[in-house]
């Protein structure tokens, strides 16, 4: 009985390893999208003004912020599907 839950375990561990490499690389291109996305959005709004690099910087920050329950769900769909279908070619 306690065989079959140390392998439980290690594929829970393995699971949990081939998802979180792929979650990462979604999670950082979708808010880098998106945040590209807001940038070409309000381009017009900040070239010209004036605006210091710091204000240029931190507008991009609190958008990425408000970017994140945007790209957290898709990111997640993603990396499961690429997690799972990893799985069903290995086996």
């Amino acid at each position: 009985m306690s065989q079959n839950f140390d392998m439980l375990k290690q594929i829970h561990k393995y699971i949990v390893k081939s998802f979180l490499g792929p979650w990462l690389v979604t999670f950082l291109i979708c808010v880098f999208l998106l945040l590209m996305q807001f940038l070409l959005k309000y381009i017009d709004d900040l070239v010209g003004k004036g605006l210091e690099w710091n204000i240029i910087i931190e507008l991009l920050f609190y958008a990425s912020l408000t970017l994140v329950p945007l790209a957290l769900p898709l990111s997640i769909l993603l990396a499961t599907i690429m997690t799972f279908g990893g799985l069903g070619e290995k086996n």
